[in-house]
């Protein structure tokens, strides 16, 4: 049994925990306020957030749909103190995505050399997907933010106005709660877009770093369970009433060069990232760019995210925020 659950406000700005049926209908879930509550009672009780969740029961019933329109939706796990919410992600995982990077971090010292992007995405495809119980290579892998750089569903990003570009990265994010003892659980996926500065890394793949500190969203649901194998959808930019990119966006670990598993393991196998309480939300990388397409994005264009996992597509709007110079002072 899988489960969708999405968070969001009431009408009377109450927090509060939807699970949905297969069409999208929504009814509340008894006695808790976030995933984050939902999640830590299972892990208590030594039961699935599935039993969890038929303990507790459910209650009215929630217009999804209506809810997103209303901007009331929020990402479908979130920690109440946002610096114990960290967010990460992996590069050069998927099938096709060395091409697109690639091209972006040519060399110049011939042809048939191989840059550092294909040395990486070769390792991958000998070594990311390891027998059980051997140890596969680690992948690229990357620092987004804590909490505060997560943006609901159909909200809009703010690119930094020092940024020189705002482009989205259609991809699955993992979600993960850590338990009391250390341990990671995973509560399941939701639809990610991971926005990055994709005109900064190109300049010298060493500012990669620098181009991934953006906003990211997630959501709008959390669907628990096993990741189908192949993951199949679209991502695509609106402006105005025009559909300027649209594209197949694949996923699954049959169109990945690591397994999630080997994702997983390089990540929290850092004493650091297994801090009882914190969220964790991880993105496990794209092979579908607009920006690989010659897409240059502008303030108000619209993101667009769908795939066949999940039942309602993730949108957000670009923006820019105001230049915030940040003055360092002596004491």
């Amino acid at each position: 049994m899988t489960l969708r659950l999405v968070q969001f406000r009431t009408q009377d700005g109450a927090r509060a925990v939807a699970a949905l049926d297969a069409e999208g209908r929504g009814r509340i879930v008894n006695g808790v306020s976030s995933t984050y509550d939902l999640a830590s009672r299972a892990i208590a009780g030594g039961v699935s957030l599935e039993a969890k969740l038929a303990d507790l029961g459910v209650g009215d019933h929630v217009d999804v749909r209506a809810a997103l329109a209303e901007g009331r939706v929020l990402a479908p796990l979130d920690h109440a103190d946002p610096a114990h919410c960290i967010v990460t992600g992996t590069g050069l995982t998927h099938l096709g995505s060395a091409e697109g990077r690639d091209a972006m971090h040519k060399k110049l010292s011939g042809e048939d050399s191989l840059t550092d992007s294909m040395k990486m995405f070769k390792l991958g495809l000998e070594k990311g997907k390891p027998a059980p119980g051997e140890e596969g290579c680690q992948p690229e892998w990357f620092y987004k933010g804590d909490g505060s750089s997560i943006v609901a569903p159909e909200a809009a990003f703010a690119s930094p106005a020092f940024a020189q570009d705002g482009g989205e990265e259609p991809e699955i994010v993992g979600l993960y709660l850590i338990g009391p003892d250390g341990s990671p659980w995973r509560l399941g996926y939701a639809l990610g877009n991971e926005f990055s500065d994709h005109v900064t890394e190109k300049f010298n793949y060493l500012w990669l770093a620098h181009s991934k500190l953006r906003q990211c969203s997630f959501g709008p649901e959390l669907l628990t369970g096993p990741l189908p194998q192949a993951v199949t959808g679209a991502s695509r930019v609106r402006r105005g009433n025009a559909v300027i990119f649209d594209k197949p966006f694949l996923s699954g670990e049959a169109n990945m060069s690591h397994t999630i598993a080997n994702l997983e393991a390089h990540h929290f196998k850092y004493e650091g990232f297994r801090r009882p309480g914190d969220v964790h939300v991880h993105f496990f990388g794209t092979a579908t760019l607009s920006f690989s397409a010659g897409i240059q994005t502008r303030p108000g264009d619209v993101f667009e995210i769908e795939a066949d996992a999940f039942l309602f597509p993730l949108r957000n709007t670009l923006s820019i925020a105001p230049a915030a110079p940040a003055a360092v002072k002596a004491l």
